[in-house]
């Protein structure tokens, strides 16, 4: 009997969290997709392909150079009326920039092709996804092998998590909708869906949670400001200039984008230091059932000192290790310091990692004082109480 209301106790709320998030994914979509444009002018039709041999080779010569076109025969492989399909590409070594880089096709390879209106087949790249599908596997199988049901609960909340993004909120980002509105939404979705099926819907929990939605709206209202104050375009990488011109009647705000940007890419740091902060909480709660709310309150904010500067050494990390190639770009190109620190690629950056240690930082007080309110609440029998319920 004690194990039946232990399973409805935290079964229960657990299922309650996945109605909610399928109900938001449902919906959402079809809020958002009304309307949507997309982009159906491109001038051929992408197949994936398996290469089935070489037809032939020719030499090339100049003055200057010496290069080889290859002709193949390959075999296609996407679903439809051409699956099956024997046709011939060819890769040519001293074409585009890109080509001159990519290995040369060899017999088995799988590629993707492209047929133009006019017929004529053309080398697009190899099918790379599959590989890394494959790893994606072994790491998911390893993480449930050892973790059991907290390695699965986390595999479910980052597919509900990358279901909201490209569910819901691309989609609102296509339809012209409030992108600042959107951002947050599905931020504050994936805050309570991620922490509430890891963790369960229970004290230590809601802490975290107050906490993430918190610092994630403190870091909203400063990116919202900043974004107000520096005279940002938005137009950062060429596809801005495309995305600019998708919907003339109502063209996408870039600006709103970076905001969406730097507030989706902050939330996952936050929420790993209103965890942890949580997790430690609840322990020195175990072990001294009457503590206080200074005495948490207290302890949070000294654990979340240990744990601020290496969250947001992380964050820093990931967001240089993103953009290592422009910032070699930057520096083998630009003598000027001040040049390179006021172009808007790097601003934008530069925003992304302060903003999210300001995220990350205001986060810290916020889950100590919720833990402190949650869990220095006296009850009956507390030195017997050992669950976050």
């Amino acid at each position: 009997m004690v194990r039946y209301d232990n399973w409805f106790i935290k079964g229960v709320p657990y299922v309650l969290v996945l109605v909610f998030a399928a109900a938001f994914l449902y919906f959402g979509n079809q809020m958002a997709t009304e309307g949507m444009v997309v982009n159906d002018d491109e001038p051929a039709s992408t197949y994936n392909a398996r290469v089935v041999g070489v037809v032939n080779v020719t030499d090339h010569y100049s003055h200057f150079d010496e290069w080889q076109i290859f002709t193949f025969e390959a075999e296609i492989t996407t679903r439809g009326q051409r699956r099956g399909e024997i046709v011939t590409f060819t890769q040519n070594t001293r074409g585009f920039f890109q080509e001159r880089f990519v290995r040369v096709a060899e017999e088995g390879d799988r590629i993707m092709l492209m047929v133009s209106h006019a017929g004529a087949w053309s080398f697009v790249d190899y099918v790379r996804i599959y590989n890394v599908a494959l790893l994606g596997l072994a790491f998911i199988l390893l993480l449930v092998l050892f973790c059991r049901a907290k390695g699965f609960n986390s595999v479910l909340s980052l597919l509900l998590t990358g279901l909201a993004v490209f569910a819901v909120f691309i989609p609102s980002v296509l339809s012209g909708r409030d992108i600042y509105f959107w951002s947050i939404v599905v931020c504050i979705y994936a805050i309570i869906v991620t922490l509430f099926v890891i963790n369960g819907v229970n004290r230590k929990s809601i802490a975290a949670v107050l906490g993430c939605l918190g610092g994630v709206l403190a870091a909203g209202l400063i990116t919202f400001f900043m974004s107000r104050t520096m005279e940002l375009t938005g137009i950062t990488q060429s596809e801005s200039r495309v995305l600019l011109n998708l919907i003339p009647d109502s063209p996408i705000d870039l600006i709103a984008i970076i905001f969406a940007g730097i507030i989706i890419g902050a939330v996952g740091a936050i929420m790993d230091i209103a965890v942890s902060i949580a997790s430690a909480l609840w322990e020195l709660r175990i072990q001294l059932p009457d503590a206080p709310f200074r005495t948490i309150f207290k302890s949070g904010i000294t654990i979340g000192k240990d744990i601020l500067g290496s969250s947001i050494n992380t964050l820093v990390l990931a967001y240089i290790g993103s953009s290592l190639t422009m910032v070699l770009f930057l520096l083998s190109h630009f003598n000027s310091v001040s040049r390179i620190l006021n172009r808007e690629l790097v601003l934008v950056e530069l925003l992304q990692a302060i903003i999210g240690g300001f995220g990350i930082f205001l986060t810290m007080p916020l889950t100590a004082f919720f833990c402190a309110l949650l869990f220095a609440k006296k009850r009956q029998n507390v030195t017997s109480d050992t669950s976050p319920l």
